[in-house]
């Protein structure tokens, strides 16, 4: 727990806390234990420069404060922005106007860590290195360069202290989940610490620049044979975790039709190239470019379709490919009952109370685009339909699967700008045709019944000793089982609050029956009422009347009766 060891950086936190509270999320912090972090003489603004903050909306909040929290967060929002699965449609679409524009830092400092980094003088590995970065982000800046061998590259540079930074509030964050994740639950945001400790996954990775590295080697591998798609070449000899080196790709935007059309180049072939090389990487490797963004998606004047910035890849796991590829085929056949067992064999876990009711929501989405025209189909709107309805029936589906359906989204609007006939899921069915052969070949057929096989083998022999086990400490009177509160603060005050009310109920009673007695006793005409009651008993009856109205009054206003 976060209050049982050492807190590193408690100014960070409370920063953190402040933002929180400047955009309104004084909830998040009274109703957890970071109340313990916030100050007294905390001054709180509520108001940004041109209104005040609560004609925000809500997400919008959420948001801004993503923003001034720096790169951490920002990067944690756009990672959140590729999970429907988990958080409200209306905070996906602000997360996704998330841009991680920052800033350069100076050029001097670049070059030092360049230098530290390699043990040399940028004048010994470069023959020209340019001051002004052609590229900024929040975990680093790319400055184009060319070595002294000859080759014209780009140098990517990691901020200064950024690593640090980020490491700080991923461990800030772990705790603020785990003592807000009941919260967080109650406002529609699921499985967050599995969200953060994957995100922490992730960072790590990409603060280390020698993977992306690796993830570029890796497809140079897988596409040595193609003609007419080329990944630049990472000089690994002057990359590091900090630095990372790579040939500089010279060539267009794949969206400039203008360029497109002067290098002579059909655009509809372009976009059925680049189709075939992104459904390649899914449906054939389960290796796939994660961001294809227009920006990182390069035509050279040949016609060969580059990819750069590696930084994120998503893998697939054979069983995953042979999921999407039954969702979306038996989509395409429109076989509701088939797709709905498909998008259900891909969630990890599921909700699904009524199966009819669940189908009857696969078919009327494929009902609703089956029958669309070329120019109203769409990828986006069936992705975000399909999400929606794996945020209904709580499903937990791999992360990678939502990064597919985002980067086919992407791709299908770059198609329809180079190519307006673009039809994505007519280039995606011979593929998943393809995988769906692969899936009930014998040879795959025979691995499965295999390993099904060996899993039995493995259950039979291990639950005869595991139960001999348990009997035995059964027997020794050795047996324990443990219960586990994962709120446990929440749990007392609830506790507190039961007891309070027993007592209350217990004194209630007591007045009552104390008033009760003491009627019967002679107290003398002088300690009597004019109706002859005794000054004692009508004294306990009017505190237990008046206990009584609180306690029927607090009940009343929680509700819970």
């Amino acid at each position: 727990m976060l209050f049982g060891r050492q807190i590193k950086n408690i100014r960070r936190i409370r920063e953190i806390i402040s933002i929180l509270l400047k955009y309104g999320f004084e909830d998040l912090v009274t109703s957890t234990s970071l109340r313990r972090f916030v100050s007294s003489k905390k001054q709180i603004t509520w108001t940004r420069k041109d209104k005040p903050i609560f004609e925000y909306t809500r997400w919008e909040r959420i948001r801004m404060a993503a923003e001034e929290l720096g790169p951490t967060f920002v990067k944690l929002a756009q990672v959140l922005s590729n999970r429907p699965d988990m958080l409200p449609s209306e905070l996906i679409s602000e997360l996704e106007l998330l841009q991680n524009k920052v800033e350069p830092f100076d050029v001097e400092e670049a070059k030092a860590i360049i230098e530290d980094e390699l043990g040399k003088k940028i004048s010994e590995v470069f023959d020209y290195f340019e001051d002004k970065p052609i590229g900024s982000a929040s975990i680093g800046q790319v400055h184009k360069a060319r070595l002294k061998t000859g080759e014209e590259v780009v140098v990517k540079v990691q901020r200064p202290g950024v690593k640090e930074l980020i490491e700080t509030d991923l461990n800030i964050l772990k705790d603020i989940v785990r003592l807000s994740e009941n919260y967080l639950e109650r406002q529609g945001v699921t499985n967050s610490m599995d969200v953060v400790e994957s995100f922490e996954k992730t960072m790590s990775k990409e603060l280390l620049y020698i993977n992306e590295a690796r993830n570029m080697e890796q497809f140079r591998n897988f596409y040595k044979d193609y003609k007419n798609f080329y990944v630049p070449k990472p000089f690994k000899e002057y990359s590091s975790e900090r630095i990372l080196v790579i040939e500089f790709i010279s060539g267009c935007k794949i969206t400039d039709l203008e360029q497109i059309h002067r290098w002579g180049l059909d655009p509809k072939q372009i976009a059925m190239n680049g189709m075939d090389i992104y459904l390649t990487q899914i449906f054939e490797y389960g290796y796939f470019h994660a961001d294809p963004h227009p920006g990182n998606v390069l035509v050279r004047e040949d016609g060969t379709i580059c990819l750069i910035d590696f930084g994120m890849v998503g893998k697939l796991m054979k069983h995953d490919k042979y999921a999407i590829s039954g969702i979306f085929i038996n989509m395409a056949r429109t076989d509701a009952k088939r797709t709905a067992m498909s998008l259900r064999s891909l969630a990890l876990s599921s909700n699904i109370p009524d199966m009819r009711l669940y189908e009857y929501d696969i078919h009327e989405l494929i009902e609703d685009f089956a029958y669309q025209d070329v120019d109203e189909a769409s990828m986006a709107d069936m992705s975000t339909r399909l999400q929606k309805i794996i945020y209904d029936y709580k499903m937990r589906v791999p992360g990678p699967i939502f990064l597919i359906m985002r980067a086919l989204a992407i791709l299908e609007g770059i198609g329809k700008v180079i190519y307006p006939d673009f039809v994505t899921m007519e280039f995606i069915k011979p593929y998943g045709a393809k995988i769906l052969k692969e899936q009930l070949s014998p040879t795959n057929l025979l691995d499965e019944v295999g390993l099904g096989a060996s899993g039995l083998y493995s259950f039979l022999k291990t639950v005869p000793v595991e139960l001999k086990s348990i009997i035995g400490q059964m027997r020794k009177g050795e047996f324990k089982s443990r219960i586990e509160f994962t709120d446990y603060e929440r749990f007392q005050a609830k506790l507190d609050y039961i007891t309070n009310r027993l007592t209350l109920t217990f004194l209630i009673a007591a007045l009552l029956i104390g008033s009760a007695i003491s009627m019967t006793a002679d107290f003398g005409i002088e300690a009597r009422t004019a109706s002859g009651i005794p000054y004692i008993s009508l004294t306990g009856l009017v505190i237990a009347g008046g206990l009584t109205l609180i306690l029927v009054f607090n009940i009343l206003r929680s509700g819970k009766y």
